[in-house]
C-alpha cells in the first residue's frame, strides 16, 4: 500500500506547455535559447528539430484552470510547474550585484511585473483546488541574455555561453532568491532546476540530439555540470531565507545492466558518471531527491578504452536496449518499446530507487518523472501499473518514497521533436485546444484512489513484473 500522505501528481514544464496562442504577443516568450534555436534554419534544413513551433502549444498559460481541474478530477493531489526565467527577467541581471543591500528591490524594478503576477495566479488556482504546488525553476531553457545558442554553436565569439559561463551560477541564485521572495508564501515544494546533466551531455557531448548548442566539448561538458551544481547550491541557500518547505533537484537517473554480470567495474564507471559525479556535488543542499525514470541502459566493455577528453571510456551503452530501440518496436530482450524507441523497463525504477536511497541515505525522494511516448495508449496503461508497482515495492523495502509524479498530464512540446512524441493521460487537441483523458488516465486515477496497484498486477501481457 501507498502511505496515506503519499502524493500522487503529475509534472510540466514552462516552455513545454505554456504556449498556445501564435497571434498574441503577450503570451508568447521569444527570449529563451530554445525559443530561437528550434527556428533556426540549419537546424530546420539538416532535421535536428521538427518543424512544429512551441507557440502552437498546449495552452497551458491560459487554460490552466482546466489542467488543474483534469488533475483534481483524476485523482491528483500536486502538480509541478516550470517558471520560465525567460520570462521573469527578458533582460540582464548581471548589472545587479548579489550583494547588493537592495538587491531584491532592484530586480523588482525589471522584472516582468505582468509574468510574475500571472504565475501567481496559476499557484491560487491550484491552491483552490486542493493541490499543492511544486515548482521548479529551470528545465533546459535559458534566457537569450544569458546564452546565444547559434553563436556558440557556430564557434562565434560570445559571452553569452550559457552554463559554461563563470557568471551563471551567480545569475541564478539571484532569479531564485527573488522566486522565494515573491512566492515563498504559496509554494509547497521547490526544485532548483530539471535534469542538469542532460542539458551538459547533450549540448556538448551527444551532440546529435538536437540540444542547444549541439557543440562538442567535453571539458565543457565537464565545465557545465560544475557550473549548474554550484548553482543549484547557491539558490538553494537563497530560497532558504525565505522558506522552510523541501527544496531540492530533479535528476534523470540511469539504470545500467551489463551484458555480463561479471562486469561489476564497468556497472561502477557507469553509475558514477551517469548518476553520482553531479549528485554528489550537491547532495548536502537538498531535502529530497526527485528521481526521474523512463528506462535503463545496456552497456558493454570496450575492447579498448577510450580517451574522450578528460574522460577514460571502458564501456558503451548497446542499441537495442534502453533509449536506443526502434520507435514503436520491440527491444532485444523482447519487451516492448514506445514510439521515442524506449524500452519497457519497470525493475529498473526499483532497482534506482533502492540504489539511490541506499547512497544519499536519510534523504526523502520523489519520483518526478514518469512515463511513457504513446500515441495510441497502447502500453501506456501497463506501463503506469508496473512502475507504480516498482515505488509500491520499494516502499514496502523501506524506500522513503514521498510521491509519484507522472509525464505528463497532457500531451506536450518534446523539445527537437516537437508534437511527434505524445507523453499525456489526456490527449492535447492542439488545433482545438482541448484535453481527453486517455484509458491511461483512468488507471492512474483508480491506483491513486485504492493506493495500491495489487489489484492490478495480474495485467501484465509480457510479464514484466517478476520482480
Amino acid at each position: 500500500m501507498f502511505p496515506e500522505n503519499f502524493m500522487f501528481g503529475a509534472s510540466m514544464s514552462g516552455f513545454q506547455f505554456e504556449m498556445g496562442n501564435p497571434s498574441s504577443m503577450e503570451e508568447i516568450d521569444p527570449n529563451s535559447d530554445w525559443f530561437v534555436w528550434v527556428r533556426e534554419s540549419e537546424n530546420l534544413v539538416n532535421g535536428i528539430v521538427s518543424g512544429d513551433m512551441p507557440e502552437n502549444g498546449a495552452w497551458y498559460w491560459k487554460q490552466y484552470d482546466k489542467v488543474h481541474s483534469l488533475a483534481v478530477d483524476f485523482g491528483m493531489d500536486v502538480l509541478r510547474i516550470g517558471i520560465e526565467w525567460s520570462r521573469i527577467f527578458p533582460t540582464s541581471t548581471k548589472h545587479i550585484p548579489i550583494d547588493s543591500p537592495n538587491l531584491l528591490e532592484e530586480l523588482d524594478k525589471i522584472a516582468n511585473k505582468s509574468a510574475v503576477a500571472h504565475y501567481r495566479k496559476i499557484m491560487e488556482d491550484m491552491k483552490t483546488k486542493g493541490l499543492k504546488v511544486f515548482v521548479n525553476l529551470y528545465h533546459f531553457s535559458l534566457p537569450l541574455w544569458l546564452h546565444d545558442p547559434i553563436a556558440v554553436h557556430r564557434g562565434k565569439q560570445t559571452d553569452k555561453t550559457g552554463w559554461i559561463s563563470d557568471d551563471i551560477p551567480i545569475e541564478f541564485a539571484k532569479f531564485a532568491e527573488y522566486m522565494a521572495w515573491k512566492y515563498c508564501d504559496i509554494v509547497d515544494i521547490w526544485a532548483s532546476m530539471n535534469e542538469p546533466h542532460v542539458v551538459s551531455q547533450l549540448g556538448y557531448f551527444i551532440t546529435s540530439a538536437g540540444f542547444p548548442p549541439a557543440y562538442f566539448d567535453p571539458e565543457w561538458y565537464m565545465k557545465s555540470l560544475k557550473n549548474e551544481a554550484t548553482a543549484h547550491n547557491l539558490a538553494y541557500d537563497a530560497i532558504k531565507k525565505y522558506t522552510t518547505n523541501p527544496v531540492g533537484i530533479i535528476y534523470a537517473f540511469a539504470w545500467v545492466d551489463t551484458v555480463s554480470p561479471a562486469h561489476r567495474d564497468i556497472f561502477e564507471d557507469a553509475m558514477e558518471m551517469s548518476n553520482w559525479r553531479f549528485m554528489d556535488m550537491i547532495k548536502d543542499k537538498i531535502d529530497y531527491i526527485g528521481v526521474n525514470y523512463y528506462s535503463r541502459m545496456m552497456i558493454d566493455r570496450l575492447p579498448t578504452a577510450v580517451k574522450i577528453g578528460p574522460f577514460e571510456m571502458r564501456w558503451n551503452s548497446l542499441k537495442g536496449y534502453g533509449q536506443s530501440c526502434v520507435e514503436g518496436g520491440i527491444a532485444l530482450s523482447g519487451r516492448p518499446a514506445s514510439d521515442s524507441g524506449w524500452e519497457i523497463y519497470p525493475e529498473g525504477l526499483y532497482k534506482l530507487l533502492k540504489a539511490v536511497s541506499q547512497r544519499y541515505k536519510g534523504i526523502p525522494l520523489l519520483v518526478t518523472e514518469n512515463g511513457i511516448s504513446d500515441e495510441k495508449d497502447k502500453y501506456r496503461p501497463f506501463y503506469i501499473i508496473s512502475h507504480l508497482y516498482a515505488v509500491e515495492k520499494a516502499i514496502e523495502d523501506g524506500v522513503d518514497v514521498r510521491g509519484y509524479l507522472h509525464w505528463s498530464i497532457i500531451d506536450n512540446y518534446e523539445w527537437p521533436k516537437g508534437y511527434t512524441k505524445r507523453f499525456g493521460l489526456a490527449y492535447t487537441d492542439f488545433e482545438k485546444k482541448a484535453y481527453v483523458p486517455r484509458p491511461s488516465m483512468y488507471i492512474f486515477k483508480e491506483i491513486s484512489e485504492k493506493r495500491t496497484t495489487k489489484h492490478l498486477i495480474g495485467y501484465d501481457p509480457y510479464n514484466l513484473i517478476n520482480f
